[in-house]
Order: structure tokens, then C-alpha cells, then sequence
């Protein structure tokens, strides 16, 4: 039996590499985006799933690899630490979405155009 093209659905996922070495993607932004919601690093790291020292080499390496500042971290202390966000890092967390949406838009169209059944029962495949 044969399956339909119509079951069938298409994946995408991008992220930015500086010589060779993944500087930002989907799971760093899910990061830098718990970090500004909770305001810590250490709770934004349990929420994604991560250790706190591997937040906080992710952090690390994306400001090294991208040359700006993301996270405002304030050490702990008898008022507690926290983190914050940049203005920078808002800036490139909404590039990126921008991107992956036109990305996820245009597979989308792609991905119809070629396996979904056009008018008149045919498809491409």
C-alpha cells in the first residue's frame, strides 16, 4: 500500500556557525530567552536542561564568537545575584526568529509546491 504525500511533513532548523564552531541556534536562544524571563542563569540552565556551567560556556562563547554582550550577570550575595538581557542580545534574538520564521516559510511553500497534490490529483513526485 501506498502512503499518502499528504502524511508527510517537513522539518527545518538553522543556526550560525563562526568558523566552524555553532555560535547561536534554537536551543541557545530557548536559553538566553529563560534567562530573561527567570532572571538567572542558574534557573534559566534547569529549565532547558542543561548544567549551569554548560549555560553558562554557552553564554560565554556565543558573546566571544559574536563580539557583543548578551548577559548582565550580577553576582550572588545577601540580595541574591541575577541576569539580564542586553538590548543587543533582544536585537539578535528577534533577528533570529525573523530568520528562522522566513526559513520555516519558504520550506513550507517549498515542501507544497513539490510533494503536496496540486489541482487536478497530480503531484510532482
Amino acid at each position: 500500500m501506498q502512503k499518502s504525500h499528504n502524511e508527510l511533513e517537513v522539518r527545518s532548523k538553522i543556526w550560525i556557525e563562526a568558523d566552524g564552531e555553532p555560535v547561536f541556534g534554537r536551543g541557545r536562544r530557548f536559553l538566553l530567552e529563560a534567562i530573561d524571563i527567570h532572571g538567572s542563569i542558574n534557573q534559566a540552565a534547569k529549565e532547558v536542561g542543561v548544567s549551569y556551567r554548560k549555560a553558562l560556556s554557552h553564554i560565554q562563547a556565543m558573546e566571544q564568537r559574536l563580539g557583543i554582550s548578551l548577559v548582565v550577570r550580577q553576582a550572588g550575595g545577601r540580595h541574591g545575584g541575577g541576569a539580564t538581557l542586553t538590548p543587543e542580545a533582544r536585537v539578535f534574538i528577534r533577528k533570529f526568529e525573523t530568520m528562522e520564521t522566513n526559513l520555516r516559510e519558504f520550506v513550507d511553500t517549498q515542501f507544497n509546491g513539490l510533494f503536496r497534490e496540486q489541482e487536478g490529483g497530480t503531484s510532482h513526485v
